[in-house]
């Protein structure tokens, strides 16, 4: 029996076993990084920084939706679910720089999936950048898709007491 897909408002709607599921079909890249009082303070104030701080994040494995466009980053509601691939360093070694960083391999056919990587590390962030970005096209060649274009995102971060670095890829409807 074949399933009925919906597609409403931009949300596709699949029936699965008695539940529905919503595939995101637009995406946009963020980043940000801060200082805290604790690990989680310096993480927290690094989502402010990077505009999703009053959000709860749904953290997801890498696969950018079939037919995702990108778009500009959008006031999310307060307390709302929001699916992410990130990356995020924490460190309280005093004066080191840490930077995170996420790229997205996007496919030449809109009908496959793009490829979401993340990566972070003590350094600064046009290596780590440089890095995510060599991983998502050799995750493309692992599939045998052909890439249209790599996109990407970082954010570094020079420790003073307790520093984070933090950059991800939103999933919206």
């Amino acid at each position: 029996m074949a399933k009925k897909v919906a597609r409403k408002s931009g949300i596709i709607s699949i029936p699965a076993q008695g539940m529905t599921t919503t595939i995101p079909d637009k995406f946009y890249l963020v980043a940000g990084h801060s200082e805290g009082m604790t690990p989680l303070n310096a993480f927290d104030n690094a989502l402010m920084d990077a505009g999703i701080g009053n959000t709860n994040l749904v953290k997801m494995s890498s696969i950018l939706p079939p037919n995702s466009k990108m778009i500009k980053p959008v006031k999310l509601p307060l307390g709302a679910l929001v699916p992410v691939a990130y990356a995020s360093k924490v460190s309280s070694q005093t004066d080191e720089v840490i930077s995170a960083a996420v790229a997205i391999a996007i496919p030449k056919d809109k009908k496959k999936n793009g490829l979401i990587m993340e990566y972070s590390a003590a350094g600064h962030k046009e290596e780590v950048e440089r890095i995510v970005r060599h991983m998502a096209a050799e995750g493309f060649k692992t599939r045998g898709y052909e890439l249209k274009e790599v996109v990407s995102i970082s954010a570094q971060h020079k420790v003073s007491k307790i520093g984070a670095s933090y950059a991800a890829v939103v999933l919206w409807w």
